[in-house]
């Protein structure tokens, strides 16, 4: 085929700018009018709207007709095809193929991958039309040295010959563009058009897209652009490329920029270096192309660099206008970036941002937010990551999974929740009240009847028991979805709950029936796209409830939304295929990393890469290439920013290859290559040095580092009671008691309220103590067996009233019968001499010498023969050491004391001995005490109280904690990481 109308751009034009200034050259003494005729097919919408815009900036006029290759499959049927299936019910219906497939094979993949699994098999079957692979071509691949699961996977792909067949109701939007391709190649060669046709800025990479291009090609009145070619590439490198048996060529020749060129020029039997420009036009610095293009010659031949470096023309003046930005980290790279961005609109520049990577581009978005500028951000943004995405998504969380305080809250606050009515202020104050009920009583999984009973609690609000049994009907009682059946009722039971919980228990209007659920712009997407859903859901047949929420999640993510607010003109973010064919006063390349640009190829769950090649499908290669062409054209630009950070979050990060090759390049031609290249970075210091300044406080306005903490608030302002447990805390972290009991602050549950220590201790606590009162004497516990067999059943019985965690359950079971048999025969044996008298047995004690009560709750008080006590405390880890009893941990011998003063039976009592039970080390400590003991432990207990009565004694954070890993709850107040361990605090009193 002869490529008489095949024509190209050089690398660093603008390609929009010169394709507008061709045609006009072309027309050139024709009648206004015969623009109109011209016919332009582009490569993407957003190069339709920026040619358009472009035309618009110009004097009246008639515009051509411009059309997005998307358009294609609006085109008429120009032989009676039926309409696609939409791509929504096509992937819908791969699901529940996949579906079934994981069913058969369970180890193929987990369910939650059925979506994923789904839209690269739609994609594979859409490759297969575009580059007319028939399913015969698949079946007939040699995989005798593939693994089973390639074979198998052959197996199930059978499954698409379907969508081959002559069936109206299987035809996809691929087969139907790519069939209307042909249709209009064949219809354009048959019956020539008589107006001009042009293909702009497309490489022909698809299959489809350059059978079209060929056609257009060979018209008398077509022309094909081909964007960013590179003049300056040495003919022997282009036949390398094309020869397919070179070093560079074949498989690996892919990567390189140029290839997708080469290939359709020599498709069209046409050497590259002969395309003709579209018009003669000169880029922005030839120089710098003439460098970027040998950086990036195929590896094989980088050895020119030996040769050609040296002669490079003026590299200085070639990257005057190039920075190179090698952050820190990618927090100070996303600052410097918004800086620049700023700066540039500041100076009425066109600026555009290139990023594969969105949280760098959500992390610049967010930073440039503080200037009140919103860019135009060609990607959009993901459904689900607007308000109503993410209620929606909570809602189908919440139809699987069981409901828990943090979900309860999380429902309650999202800003859709109870928005139908006027009392939102109302919902919102509720909300708070009740979420600081569930902290201090900790609520893991919330019932009715606690929230009813806390709301009739609260006799000042008329409306809040109606409040709290919308709560409870919504949320609590809500009804239970069958846990298999047809998608089509999971998504109106969806619809119609989010409704419910977004109207409130008070909407009467039809307007606030689902509240501003689907209002504004996120609202009426989702609106739309659950409609769809609905409309298409008998494509997926019968699901289960979890693979409904994972298909919904995985078509939310898809689902992009344009900026609803008015960006800026000048304030672009663009993919990389996008500044192929547009341009700016500044480009930024952001996030040049390997795995971001290029970014790692996903591996194709279905083929791989040696399949895919004998198919003749597309090979991950062509990815790398087109970006490669990318990075090419954007560095022609007039100013070009390249940026990167030097790590992530986790690791060191690897610079992108082609910023690799450039400065690999610079670094070994000459002094003026090397001088380039420290020009280019120590024109990124002022910017670094600016990002690391703006969030940094002034001078005047930084504040002293904290100092350790030691209040000594007045005597009459300290605690007069404290509990046995608390005076290990006021001597190991003094603070601690002055937070709690001075202050008045205490310390919030957890709102995920996972099990911890604190709870297994307590539910231990519960099971022993039923078990040691209903055993008090020897006779109670039969033999040794049926002893046992009751304290495992008592946990049964515990565990499951008070864990509501089944995991915990288990597990706190297991401990159980860990310590059984110890437990059991122990209590045996003190059986011989004591009886249980006290259970969890509650004491005060008032001590009229210091003016301080105490107070305790010993576990268990035993009674000997000799009618003396025994005090013990059951430990569900180590029992502490006869140092840390003696200096810390006095609580049972302060229980002692509280004994021997009658504070738990009534009357004074004699203390014989006490002991930690401890159950994680099967341990019994019991011990003799004596009266000098005790006497002793008495004293030194009054020296602790008078020194804390003192208004010189100051309250020191963390005195004597256990470790440095100990973790208080007053430390953020303390401003503990200021200050260390070792540090004094000020002998000075704090003011008032």
């Amino acid at each position: 085929m002869s490529g008489r109308n095949l024509f190209a751009t050089p690398i660093g034009v603008e390609f929009t700018s010169a394709l507008i200034a061709g045609l006009d050259a072309r027309l050139a003494g024709q009648p206004p009018e015969a623009i109109a005729r011209v016919e332009i097919w582009v490569n993407s919408a957003r190069m339709e709207r920026n040619l358009r815009a472009q035309y618009l900036r110009k004097e009246a006029a008639f515009l051509p007709r411009i059309r997005p290759f998307e358009a294609m499959a609006h085109l008429p049927d120009l032989g009676g095809m039926a309409q696609p299936a939409s791509d929504l019910r096509l992937r819908l219906h791969l699901a529940q193929l996949v579906g079934r497939l994981l069913d058969a094979a369970p180890d193929l993949a987990p369910r939650a991958s059925i979506w994923s699994l789904a839209d690269s098999l739609a994609n594979l079957l859409a490759e297969m039309h575009e580059e007319r692979v028939a399913p015969e071509v698949l079946q007939r691949l040699n995989v005798e040295g593939h693994s089973e699961h390639w074979q198998r996977n052959l197996e199930f792909i059978k499954i698409l010959r379907h969508y081959f067949e002559d069936n109206p109701d299987l035809l996809t939007q691929a087969a139907r563009q790519s069939s209307l391709i042909d249709r209009l190649a064949q219809h354009w060669q048959d019956n020539p058009p008589d107006h001009p046709v042009i293909i702009a800025g497309s490489t022909g990479s698809r299959g489809a897209t350059a059978r079209l291009m060929k056609a257009v090609a060979g018209l008398n009145h077509g022309a094909v652009v081909l964007p960013g070619l590179d003049y300056y590439l040495p003919h022997d490198i282009w036949q390398a490329l094309l020869s397919g048996d070179g070093p560079t060529g074949g498989l690996t020749g892919q990567d390189h920029p140029q290839y997708r060129l080469a290939k359709f020029a020599h498709d069209l039997n046409v050497n590259p270096w002969e395309i003709p420009r579209w018009i003669e036009t000169t880029p922005h610095n030839e120089n710098r192309n003439r460098l970027v293009s040998l950086a990036l010659r195929p590896a094989p031949q980088t050895d020119q660099w030996l040769e050609e470096g040296p002669k490079l023309s003026d590299p200085q003046g070639a990257l005057r206008d190039v920075t190179l930005i090698e952050a820190e980290t990618p927090r100070e790279e996303a600052m410097s970036i918004a800086l620049g961005l700023r700066h540039a609109i500041e100076a009425d520049k066109r600026v555009a941002l290139i990023c594969p990577d969105r949280i760098l581009v959500r992390q610049a978005c967010a930073i440039l937010a503080r200037w009140s500028l919103y860019p135009d951000d060609s990607a959009g943004v993901p459904l689900g990551e607007t308000a109503t995405g993410r209620f929606l998504r909570h809602v189908s969380d919440l139809m699987l999974a069981p409901l828990t305080g943090e979900r309860l809250l999380i429902m309650l606050k999202h800003p859709l929740c109870h928005s139908g009515g006027e009392d939102r202020g109302a919902h919102l104050r509720r909300t708070r009240e009740l979420e600081q009920k569930m902290r201090r009583c900790l609520w893991a999984f919330p019932k009715r009847s606690q929230i009813m009973d806390w709301a009739a609690e609260q006799t000042d609000d008329p409306d809040l028991m109606i409040w709290a049994d919308w709560v409870c009907r919504e949320l609590i009682d809500r009804p239970v979805l069958p846990q298999s059946g047809a998608m089509a009722e999971f998504v109106r039971a969806h619809i119609a709950w989010a409704e419910r919980l977004a109207a409130g228990p008070q909407a009467t209007t039809e307007a606030e029936a689902s509240g501003a659920l689907w209002r504004q712009n996120a609202g009426e997407e989702a609106l739309r796209l659950m409609n769809r859903l609905g409309k298409e859901a008998d494509a997926a047949g019968a699901v289960s409830l979890r693979d409904y929420r994972d298909l919904f999640s995985g078509i939310l993510s898809e689902a992009l939304l344009r900026n609803p607010v008015r960006p800026h003109a000048d304030l672009l973010i663009w993919g990389p295929m996008e500044a192929r064919v547009q341009g700016a006063d500044l480009l930024i390349l952001a996030g040049l990393n390997e795995g971001v640009w290029p970014n790692s190829s996903g591996a194709d769950p279905w083929l791989n890469r040696a399949m895919r090649a004998e198919a003749g499908l597309r090979l991950p290669d062509r990815r790398i290439g087109l970006a490669a062409h990318d990075f090419q054209q954007a560095l022609g630009a007039q100013e070009v920013w390249l940026t990167r950070a030097k790590r992530d979050a986790e690791s060191a990060t690897i610079p992108s290859r082609w910023l690799n090759r450039l400065v690999n390049l610079l670094r070994g031609s000459s002094d003026a290559s090397r001088a380039a290249l420290s020009e280019m970075t120590e024109r990124s210091a002022f910017w670094l040095s600016l990002a690391a300044e703006i969030d940094r406080p002034e001078a005047q306005d930084r504040k002293p580092r904290a100092k350790r903490p030691a209040p000594k608030p007045p005597a009459d302002a300290r605690p007069k009671s404290l509990s046995v447990t608390r005076i290990e805390t006021l001597v190991r972290d003094p603070y601690a008691i002055y937070a709690r009991y001075v202050l008045g602050l205490y310390k919030l549950g957890e709102l995920n309220a996972l099990p911890n220590a604190a709870d297994r201790g307590t539910a231990l606590h519960r099971v022993l103590e039923r078990f040691v009162d209903q055993c008090r004497s020897a006779e109670d516990f039969g033999d040794l067996t049926s002893a046992r067999t009751k304290l495992l059943t008592m946990a049964d019985e515990v565990f499951a009233t008070d864990v509501p965690w089944p995991s915990a359950q288990r597990m706190w079971r297991a401990k159980v019968v860990k310590f059984a048999d110890w437990f059991v025969e122990g209590e045996l044996q003190r059986r011989q001499t004591q009886t249980p008298e006290l259970l969890e047995a509650k004491g005060s004690w008032p001590i009229a010498e210091i003016d301080f009560t105490l107070t305790g709750s010993a576990d268990r008080i035993d009674r000997d023969q000799n009618g003396n006590l025994w005090i013990y405390d059951y430990k569900t880890g180590s029992a502490p050491t006869p140092k840390q009893e003696a200096n810390f941990t006095k609580q049972l011998w302060l229980e002692a004391l509280m004994a021997e003063a009658g504070a738990f039976t009534g009357k004074p009592e004699t203390v014989t001995g006490h002991g930690y039970l401890a159950l994680g080390k099967q341990s019994d400590g019991s011990d003799y005490i004596t009266a000098d003991d005790l006497r002793g432990m008495y004293e030194s207990f009054l020296t602790l109280i008078r020194a804390y009565q003192s208004p010189d004694k100051g309250y020191i954070s963390r005195r004597a904690v256990f470790d440095q890993n100990f973790d208080g709850d007053y430390d953020h107040l303390a401003r503990y990481g200021e200050w260390d361990e070792t540090e004094l605090p000020p002998q000075e009193a704090d003011p008032e």
